[in-house]
């Protein structure tokens, strides 16, 4: 019966290793990306959207990024979200478009992108723990019913812990990886 609960929330496990990714996709080492900045919350009259629901957003060169919003009363708001993001970009509104240059990475800027990886990695970590919580919750529960026994509720907390420590390591794996890719020149 326990079983059956880990089984259920491993969707839950998988969407966190799968947000774990996108959240990734952000950090771009050396080339720009629209992924960079398609999911910055823009304050658009007083709603925080999506950047990719307000704009287009064009990759012209290597190391350009070019935002041309539909309502050229959002450029500010564009520009301040990119600001304000943790990307460390600077962009540049001419009225009609922002553009963003990507700068090579530096030795400092790159150390900078393993701390903001490290962060997504331990809050990936965090919601697998959440997940983990709700499953024992349920299991403890499943015990105070009578529906499973106290060894089962123990078995089942044992079988929970090796599926938590299997999704961890695949962050720690991801995050090695990115990491690699981030370090190299």
């Amino acid at each position: 019966m326990y079983k059956d609960v880990i089984n259920d929330k491993r969707k839950d496990f998988d969407k966190s290793i799968e947000h774990f990714k996108e959240e990734l996709n952000q950090l771009r080492t050396g080339r720009a990306s629209s992924v960079l900045v398609e999911k910055l919350s823009v304050d658009y009259y007083g709603t925080k959207t999506p950047l990719k629901q307000m704009a287009s957003i064009t990759i012209p060169e290597a190391r350009t990024i070019v935002i041309s919003p539909w309502d050229k009363s959002a450029l500010s708001g564009i520009e301040k979200a990119i600001r304000e993001s943790q990307l460390n970009l600077n962009p540049v509104n001419d009225g009609q478009v922002v553009r963003i240059n990507i700068p090579a990475l530096t030795e400092e800027r790159r150390k900078e992108l393993v701390k903001v990886l490290n962060q997504r990695a331990e809050e990936a970590r965090i919601v697998v723990r959440k997940h983990r919580e709700e499953v024992w919750e349920e299991i403890q529960n499943l015990e105070k019913e009578g529906v499973i026994g106290e060894d089962d509720k123990f078995a089942g907390k044992e079988e929970l812990q090796k599926v938590v420590d299997e999704y961890n390591k695949k962050i720690e794996e991801i995050r090695a990886e990115k990491e690699k890719e981030i370090l190299t020149v």
